[in-house]
Parts: C-alpha cells; structure tokens; sequence
C-alpha cells in the first residue's frame, strides 16, 4: 500500500456516556469508535462500508469522563484480498474540570492516549467500488 490512509473524528463524552460513577465513561465506547473510524476507512479505500471482524489487540490506558473530548484516529496499515489490517487511538484532547466550575475544561498541549487497539475488517468483493 503506497498512500496512506487515515481517519479522525472529535467527540465530546455527555453525561449519557457516562456509565460508573464520578461520570466516567466506559472502554466500550471507544471501541464504538473506533468502529466508526473503521467505517469511515473502508469508505475510503474501497467505496463501502465493509464489515468489522475482529480486534486483536484492545489497551485501556487512561480514564475518560463526561465532558472530556475524544479524538479517535485509525490508518488501514495493511491491505489483503479483501481483509484490511488497522490500527486505532483515542487521545483526549480536552478535560473536563469540574473541580473549577461545572463548564470549565482545559485543552491539553500534550494529548492523553486514553485507548489503542487493532483489528481486521474485509470488504466482501461484490461491495468494492474502487
């Protein structure tokens, strides 16, 4: 594969994302979007949406809370007949401080990678557009 082939989305976590207390958000909704950027990824390269397989590797490494904001990013690292390899990240790029005011947040010079995970989808060759 010569191009690269990246996806990123920005997310706010609500209080609804919320799962445990003290408003903490749990791991699944990364996952949740790192589907997302898989979707969008499979769109890129092949013209559909395709269908997630499997992760092979899923780290949790940093809380998330209720008005933290989440970049999720993911890179189709390796193309086969119709699987394709990726790699993901979550990074929060903006805290909640709540501590401050219930509206204060602070952007981070030094993003957090709160998640990282890899996994496989495949295009069925009848869906491939390009």
């Amino acid at each position: 594969m010569e191009e690269k082939i990246t996806s990123m989305i920005r997310v706010r976590m609500s209080a609804k994302d919320a799962h445990y207390g003290g408003n903490l958000v749990d791991g699944a909704h990364m996952v949740h979007l790192f589907g997302d950027v898989a979707t969008e990824l499979l769109i890129k390269l092949d013209g559909d949406e395709g269908l997630f397989c499997a992760y092979d590797n899923v780290e949790f490494l940093a809380p998330t809370y209720a008005g933290d904001y989440i970049e999720a990013v993911g890179e189709i690292t390796k193309v086969g007949n119709t699987s394709r390899k990726m790699t993901f990240e979550a990074r929060k790029v903006v805290v909640a401080r709540p501590d401050i005011s219930a509206s204060a947040a602070d952007f981070l010079e030094e993003p957090i990678v709160v998640c990282r995970a890899s996994g496989t989808c495949v295009t069925p060759k009848d869906c491939k557009r390009k």
